[in-house]
């Protein structure tokens, strides 16, 4: 099984800020969509609470320390090697890590692949994206300009990027 993250990420490493993504982006919430469709998405609780819901069509799996932790419509796994586990018995093919920044951390030495979205500024945050050495490659870029809704609807630019372990 292939495991994936897939993140949307500032200029400054930001992911977000007091428990919500700091910026609404049409075009990326689509190209996420697109990707985690039909795939378990392993996720931390704080991601899946600052979602407010199961994400349709896809195989939640929500990642707590909490052994008494429940919630409707989602797996629960109480470590990021349990869920990977039952999304591999489960026979997914590639698994999508959707955070939250202690996710990610744990996520990359078990990673091959790397959707991220790399937003051409700056952004206030207190979540971040886990730095990433030498051994990723980018393979694919796709870049585009956008003006984003959270703010004064200013222009951003940003790149779709595909980045595989070599």
């Amino acid at each position: 099984m292939i495991v994936s993250l897939i993140a949307a990420v500032a200029q400054n490493g930001t992911i977000g800020n007091k428990g919500k993504i700091p910026w609404d982006i049409a075009s990326d919430l689509l190209r996420f969509r697109r990707i985690t469709l039909n795939h378990h998405v392993i996720m931390g609780r704080k991601t899946f609470e600052s979602i407010g819901k199961p994400l349709a069509s896809r195989t939640n799996i929500v990642i707590t320390r909490n052994k008494d932790y429940r919630a409707e419509g989602v797996l629960i796994a109480h470590s990021l090697e349990e869920a990977l586990r039952v999304a591999r018995a489960r026979g997914e093919v590639e698994a999508m890590v959707i955070g939250g920044a202690e996710i990610y951390r744990s996520a990359l030495r078990f990673a091959s692949r790397i959707y991220l979205t790399r937003l051409d500024r700056k952004f206030e945050g207190d979540a971040f994206f886990p730095d990433l050495d030498k051994s990723w490659k980018e393979t694919i870029t796709d870049y585009q300009r956008v003006t984003f809704k959270r703010g004064l609807g200013e222009n951003l630019g940003m790149r779709f990027c595909l980045l595989e372990k070599s």
